[in-house]
């Protein structure tokens, strides 16, 4: 049975499909909106419809934008011989905001989680590999969450940039194990980035050669 009239339930089920919102909450931006003006929810509206009519993803880094490449690949002023590698959009913000970056981007699209289905396949491993051939930088950054998932993709890139030549650099420690980098506050990422440090090659365990046979 229908509680609310059809229009209603129906946008409450679209806010539903947002990370982190439940019926309830849902509800309450619903009935949100229908106590605003009519003006508002146009405006909201016109906000939805540009996202589609006005985003482009920036064929260097993966970031969204409105101009291909995004303003900041396309800023000569920026240190190209450096690529901060970030799981998403907010994490590259987060990094942008601290003022320590100024090299280039690359959005990866999320971290490994094979209890996801998330596979080096879902994500922009192969645009990362080929950048970093035409590019040659002197230094990547892997800038991702002190979590498990975090840890592991850091692990996976490593062992597979292991021979770019290029130096290959993770935050240091100081984010809290199993927070969100884009949750961090500013001075806490700026003190990571600034005391980044070198992944050895002792950090990476090696993988024992299959036993021969004959």
């Amino acid at each position: 049975m229908t509680r609310f009239p059809k229009p209603i339930e129906e946008l409450i089920d679209r806010f539903g499909m947002l990370p982190g919102v439940g019926p309830k909450t849902a509800e309450r931006f619903v009935f949100s909106l229908l106590k605003r003006s009519r003006e508002d929810r146009q405006q909201l509206s016109q906000a939805i419809e540009a996202i589609d009519g006005q985003l482009t993803t920036c064929s260097v880094c993966r970031n969204y934008t409105e101009a291909d490449p995004c303003v900041i690949c396309a800023d000569p002023r920026r240190e190209r011989n450096v690529i901060c590698v970030v799981a998403n959009e907010q994490d590259l913000l987060a990094v942008e905001s601290t003022r320590e970056h100024h090299g280039l981007y690359h959005i990866l699209g999320g971290v490994l989680s094979p209890a996801d289905g998330i596979t080096p396949d879902e994500l922009t491993v192969r645009e990362l590999q080929q950048r970093i051939r035409q590019e040659r930088p002197d230094e990547i950054i892997l800038a991702f969450d002190p979590t498990i998932e975090g840890e592991s993709t850091i692990l996976y890139l490593t062992r597979l940039l292991d021979r770019s030549g290029a130096r290959l650099t993770r935050l240091a420690r100081g984010l809290p194990p199993g927070s969100e980098l884009h949750y961090a506050d500013e001075v806490t990422l700026s003190d990571a980035l600034k005391g980044r440090r070198d992944i050895a090659p002792s950090a990476v365990p090696s993988r024992k050669p299959a036993a021969g046979h004959g």
